[in-house]
């Protein structure tokens, strides 16, 4: 870009990811920055890459495939049909041939596809990004982040600053290719109908919830026992879930052997889960390991009292005492006693609510996501490194 002609031309963006992001905090997260970025600066192109008949009428129904349409942003869907389908990723490499500046890739998968085929297609910015993991065991994991995507991305993103210290120190990728940019979260939809109480019956009873997809990281396992301690406790208290994911069935067999059937309620995936949170006395995230987890970011942009376990990112959002409760994962005594405090003492419960909308509002607004995104694809495309971009990180 040696030119001012060069220079004033919008940068080509692809965003590559697995899903579009109608379950998913990774996918949804890249969805909402690439509608975001600045019209008038990128051309914008969505991938994703494992598209189906199915997730298309989703993706419609939702209303996903529309509000990147409005956003003019262009759609490519993959219908790949395992991982050695080689040849569904023709369109993208006929799209990455195309004078593409940068492709952003978002997740293990994406990351891995995106430094390939970036590389094979000679695209002039690279960038990954972590949205988190355990960063135990899974060697070729950590081989792979550090041998493969890290050597041939020109950055590498972290969601947290525990997630950034661990792909250093764990994964011993160059300090130099890490930034940190921290989630945020786009402004809530105007309130549908969906009323939660009235859906399930519950008066003025309190009602402990969380929204997450259901897989083994989320450790729900964990909100069961406290809901069978609860239950004792709480006269009346209902604990719901919202989503769904793998792990729905050991999930359905704990609740019977605790004899939970009438405590907890499994709602599966929703929709209009924004407007059943209205619902919640307390909310819930006890996973045993996060990045910036974007079901908290909605806790607190609703002003709900959060127990929270300390993990990830989490303590980068929350401290326990002034936006929040955090407690150490897989301590089922410890988050009873903790959601059991907050409904006993509404007026704590709402000052804290209100403290952590507060920090959401100031620190975790996708607007700030985005143009620190819009600021590494412009300085990386002008030839800058990561290191010159990271100072802070």
């Amino acid at each position: 870009m040696s030119t001012s002609a060069e220079s004033r031309r919008k940068l080509r963006v692809v965003t590559l990811v697995d899903g579009i992001g109608l379950a998913g905090g990774a996918e949804r997260l890249a969805r909402e920055v690439v509608i975001r970025l600045d019209p008038d600066r990128f051309e914008r192109t969505l991938c994703v890459s494992r598209w189906s008949e199915e997730r298309a009428e989703a993706a419609r129904a939702s209303g996903a495939l529309a509000q990147l349409e409005e956003a003019g942003v262009e759609f490519l869907g993959l219908p790949r049909r395992g991982t050695i389908d080689l040849l569904s990723w023709r369109p993208l490499m006929t799209r990455l041939r195309s004078e593409v500046d940068v492709l952003h890739g978002h997740k293990i998968g994406s990351n891995v596809w995106a430094a390939v085929l970036g590389t094979l297609a000679r695209t002039p910015v690279i960038v990954a990004h972590e949205h988190t993991w355990s960063f135990e065991g899974q060697p070729l994991r950590k081989l792979l982040d550090r041998r493969l995507i890290a050597a041939r991305a020109d950055a590498f993103l972290a969601v947290s600053a525990l997630d950034r210290k661990r792909m250093i120190e764990i994964e011993r990728i160059d300090p130099a290719k890490v930034l940190l940019v921290p989630n945020g979260i786009p402004d809530p939809p105007p309130p549908g109908a969906s009323d939660l109480r009235r859906e399930l019956g519950i008066g003025r009873e309190p009602v402990v919830g969380t929204v997450c997809a259901l897989r083994p990281q989320k450790a729900l396992g964990v909100l069961l026992e406290a809901a069978s301690t609860l239950a004792d406790r709480i006269p009346g208290v209902t604990v719901v879930i919202v989503g769904d994911g793998p792990e729905r069935p050991v999930l359905e067999r704990r609740i019977a052997e605790l004899r939970l059937q009438r405590t907890v309620r499994l709602l599966g995936h929703r929709d209009d889960a924004r407007d059943l949170m209205r619902g919640f006395d307390v909310a819930v995230c006890c996973s045993d390991f996060e990045g910036t987890p974007l079901s908290v970011l909605e806790y607190m942009q609703a002003s709900l009292p959060i127990v929270a376990t300390r993990v990830g990112g989490i303590p980068d959002l929350l401290e326990t005492g002034r936006e929040g409760v955090l407690i150490e994962p897989g301590t089922p005594v410890e988050l009873a006693t903790a959601i059991e405090g907050l409904v006993a003492d509404p007026a704590r419960a709402a000052r804290l609510g209100a403290a952590a909308r507060s920090r959401q509002q100031a620190r975790f607004e996708i607007g700030v996501t985005v143009r620190e995104v819009e600021r590494i694809y412009e300085g990386l495309a002008s030839g800058r490194t990561a290191a010159e971009l990271g100072a802070g990180s």
